[in-house]
This record gives C-alpha cells, sequence and structure tokens, in this order.
C-alpha cells in the first residue's frame, strides 16, 4: 500500500507564551543584583542613556560654577548655544541609527551577564523557566531551590515544609524531583549516597556496580576497605578499586561550582546597628551608589522638539528608559530594607546573642506583611550579605525551618549547626564524638534532632565522621 506524501503547505497555529518584557526583566536584574554590581549596572545604563545623570556630579559641579543670571543682553548668545544643543543632538540621533543594532547587542549582552557571577539557585531558575511546567509546579519548585545549600543539598525537609507552607506533601516531592531532573546532575540530593546516586543515574549507571557500591557500601569505600567489600559480593580487588575510582571521580558537591570565591572582599548590602538605647536599626551601604536622575535640559529638548519627530521619539525613549532604571533601583532599595527591617523585628534574640538564637523564619511570612510576593523576596536576598553585631551573613541564611526545643523555643536549623560546630570543637581529639553520642548531647540542650540530621548537618559543615576525626 502506498502512502501519498502530504502536500506541502502554511499552517498557522495560536498558542499562549509567557515572555518578560525588556524592562520587567532588567528590574528583575537590579533587583537580583548586589551593591557592588548594583553600581556597575548604573554606571553602565549612564554610558548607554545620555540623558541620565549623577545628582552627587551634577551638585559637585554647580558648587564650582555657579550659573550666570539670564538676562536681555545674554539672550542671543542662550538661543545661539541652544542651537547648538539642537544641531548636537541631531548628530547624536544620525550616529545612533547607525549604530543602534551594535548599542542593542551590547545592551542586550550586558544584562544577560552583569549579575555574574552566577548562584546556583539563578542557574536552577533559569533552567525552570523553559521547563514548561505550570506556574503552580515552578512555585513549588522554586520553594524547594530556595531551601538549597550553597553545596546543592536539600537544606529542609519537606515534610517539615509541607506543614509550615500548608503545600501538599506530594506537590513538593514531584518539585523535588523536578529539581534532581535538572543541571548540575546530583543536585536536591539530601545526602552524600543520594547525590552521587543521582549523578550516576544521570550517567545511565543506575543498575551498575558503582551504584550499588554506593548505595551498600559507601561506608566502608569511604575507610578505603576494598578488601572486605570484595569479599562480601565476590569480586575481584582489581574490579572494586576501577568502580571506585569511577565513583570518587563524582562530584560530592555538586553547587559548589557556582560558589564563587576569588574575591574574597564582600560588600555587605545592609547594615545593622545599636542604638544607644539598645534598639536595632537597618540602613542601606552603598553610599557611593551614583544618584541618577533624568537630565532637565533633555526634558525640556522634549518639550520643544514637538515639529521634529526623530529627536522627539529618540528623546522619549531614553527618558522612559532612564526612568524604569530609577524606579527599579527605587523599589530593590525599598524591599531590601523592608526586609532588613523585618529581620530586626522577628530576629532580636539573635542580634542580642548571636546565632544561636536564630529564629525559623520563612519568605512566606516576610512576603505577606511587606506586601510582595514571595519570589520577590527571594530575588531580594540572593547573593546579598548584612553586617550585623554578630559578624556578615548572608541574608538567604535568615530564612529557614527550624526546630523546637523542649522549653517550646524555635530555632533554626543555622542555630542547630552552631550548637554542632561548638560540641564538634570541644571534643577529645582521642575520643572524637559519633552521631549518636552527639544527638544525645544536642537533646541535653533541648534540641532534638535524629541521629540522621545530625549526620546531614555535620557534613554540611565539611566535618568528617568520628572514625575520621581521631587522632592516635
Amino acid at each position: 500500500m502506498v502512502t501519498a506524501m502530504p502536500e506541502p503547505g502554511l499552517q498557522q497555529s495560536l498558542s499562549q507564551t509567557q515572555t518578560l518584557a525588556p524592562q520587567m526583566r532588567q528590574s528583575l536584574e537590579i533587583l537580583q543584583a548586589n551593591t557592588l554590581e548594583l553600581s556597575q549596572i548604573i554606571s553602565q545604563a549612564m554610558e548607554i542613556n545620555p540623558v541620565l545623570e549623577d545628582v552627587t556630579e551634577v551638585q559637585s559641579l554647580d558648587e564650582i560654577t555657579q550659573p550666570e543670571q539670564t538676562d536681555s543682553d545674554n539672550f542671543d548668545d542662550w538661543q545661539n548655544s541652544y542651537d547648538d544643543d539642537l544641531r548636537e543632538l541631531s548628530i547624536i540621533e544620525k550616529r545612533n541609527n547607525s549604530l543602534n543594532q551594535a548599542a542593542n547587542e551590547t545592551r542586550d549582552h550586558f544584562y544577560n551577564s552583569i549579575v555574574a557571577p552566577l548562584t546556583l539557585q539563578e542557574h536552577l531558575l533559569e533552567q525552570l523557566r523553559e521547563s514548561g511546567l505550570t506556574h503552580k509546579q515552578q512555585n513549588d519548585a522554586r520553594i524547594v531551590i530556595g531551601n538549597l545549600t550553597e553545596h546543592g543539598y536539600l537544606d529542609a525537609s519537606l515534610e517539615d515544609l509541607s506543614v509550615t507552607l500548608k503545600i501538599p506533601l506530594p506537590r513538593l516531592d514531584d518539585a523535588l524531583a523536578t529539581i534532581q531532573s535538572l543541571d548540575p546532575p546530583g543536585v536536591g540530593a539530601h545526602d552524600l549516597r543520594e547525590c552521587l546516586l543521582l549523578q550516576l543515574d544521570h550517567l545511565g549507571l543506575g543498575n551498575s556496580l558503582e551504584a550499588e557500591l554506593v548505595d551498600q557500601h559507601l561506608d566502608n569505600i569511604a575507610r578505603n576497605q576494598f578488601p572486605v567489600i570484595a569479599k562480601q559480593i565476590n569480586l575481584s580487588l582489581e574490579r572494586i578499586s576501577q568502580a571506585v575510582e569511577h565513583i570518587r571521580s563524582l562530584d560530592p558537591t555538586p553547587g559548589s561550582s557556582f560558589t564563587h570565591s576569588g574575591n574574597p572582599y564582600i560588600q555587605p548590602d545592609v547594615e545593622i546597628t545599636s542604638t544607644e538605647d539598645g534598639e536595632f536599626t537597618a540602613k542601606l551601604t552603598g553610599s557611593y551608589l551614583p544618584r541618577i536622575r533624568i537630565n532637565d535640559h533633555y526634558k525640556d529638548l522634549l518639550s520643544q522638539t514637538a515639529n521634529d519627530r526623530k529627536t522627539r521619539n529618540y528623546l522619549r525613549d531614553h527618558i522612559r528608559d532612564g526612568r524604569a532604571i530609577i524606579r527599579a533601583v527605587d523599589q530593590r532599595q525599598e524591599t531590601i530594607l523592608a526586609i532588613a527591617r523585618e529581620i530586626i523585628s522577628k530576629q532580636q534574640p539573635f542580634l542580642q546573642k548571636g546565632t544561636r538564637h536564630l529564629k525559623p523564619m520563612t519568605m512566606n511570612d516576610i512576603a505577606d506583611i511587606i506586601g510582595v510576593h514571595p519570589t520577590t523576596v527571594s530575588r531580594a536576598v540572593a547573593g546579598k550579605y548584612i553586617l550585623t553585631p554578630h559578624g556578615l551573613m548572608e541574608m538567604r541564611k535568615f530564612f529557614a525551618t527550624g526546630y523546637q526545643t523542649q522549653t517550646g523555643t524555635d530555632i533554626s536549623n543555622e542555630a542547630v549547626r552552631e550548637a554542632l560546630q561548638q560540641l564538634i570543637s570541644a571534643e577529645d581529639p582521642h575520643r572524637p564524638l559519633s552521631d549518636s553520642k552527639l544527638e544525645k548531647l544536642l537533646k541535653e540542650q533541648g534540641i532534638k534532632v535524629a541521629r540522621r540530621t545530625v549526620a546531614k548537618y555535620r557534613e554540611q559543615l565539611n566535618i568528617p565522621p568520628s572514625h575520621l576525626r581521631k587522632k592516635f
């Protein structure tokens, strides 16, 4: 039976896609930028857009050169100067036509790369936006992403998140599965074992010897007890060694490639200080940031170019773009400052006594209070640091689930890690504390956590297990 080939032709289809307008995209990048990056964004904007000016520079110039009084004697000079300005603007406009495409490409490249280096969260969010998931599914996945550590591990229990955020657990399970399917392989794991298994599955080795060794013999691999493994699974020592070598080529911290430490200097975006009467206040840093505005001269020209359509459109577009940047910067500053003030309101014990007294706090809590979406809070705190009376901290560390002590006090995951770190720092190096012993000691302090949670937090602190800490 011969099937006829379909005739070539044109077909029309109607579909809905969601894209970000350039101004919205720019606003999000400004919101995510830290103080140093924001300075670069503003400086680049002033280079691209001639109608923007630095208020500080203008004020300094005014102090040096005071304008002369305009009267009938110098009116002709002013008119000649004005005509020169119009001719100069015409030249700029003509030059802009020839360079318009190159300028747009430069600007697009700048806005695509300015928030650098890319964080793990931003890398995952970019993939999420292209995933084709529903709005609700993407929101669930964003919650999971917001609870990943810098190494790419899940920092919170899905059960706790489900209860706290009132989201059905199956939805969060699906969201985690989505995150674990993204790049880098191994991200979203609960522990090292799961992280390595995810990477092996990504390589098509989910049923391999390597996967069996990771799943069943990871502790023996850590102790280099290859003969024990070979005897247990009845394979040659050479075959075990080859498999282990492959396992050790995997990345135990898949998010670490997004943790850039090339610049040791970190500029805080917010500073919390104590007043004389013991109150805490928040203020934005970055007093050196350019204070931009629309140059009055160009606004005057806009009102006087009604008969010159090209010049008017040129001015109008640049003034509109300039105002959008100014508005986005103002909104960023207001949002970050509002978040910092709520941190002060909710974290008084921490500010007074230190990390051990951090309380659990979610982005949803803050978003409801300041009247924004939780994703706005997530973007606002991404990559930002806050200088507190107890040192420099990532703003994101204030947002975490936690535990309730036996006295009824809520403490955050960060506070539990701090307590764990102190116990291990004070241990006898000849008799290091096991995870079970650490669990009991934490319980004596009123912090009830499971042994596997102790192990997870210990790994997050890059502390090896007790048998590898022991000194002979």
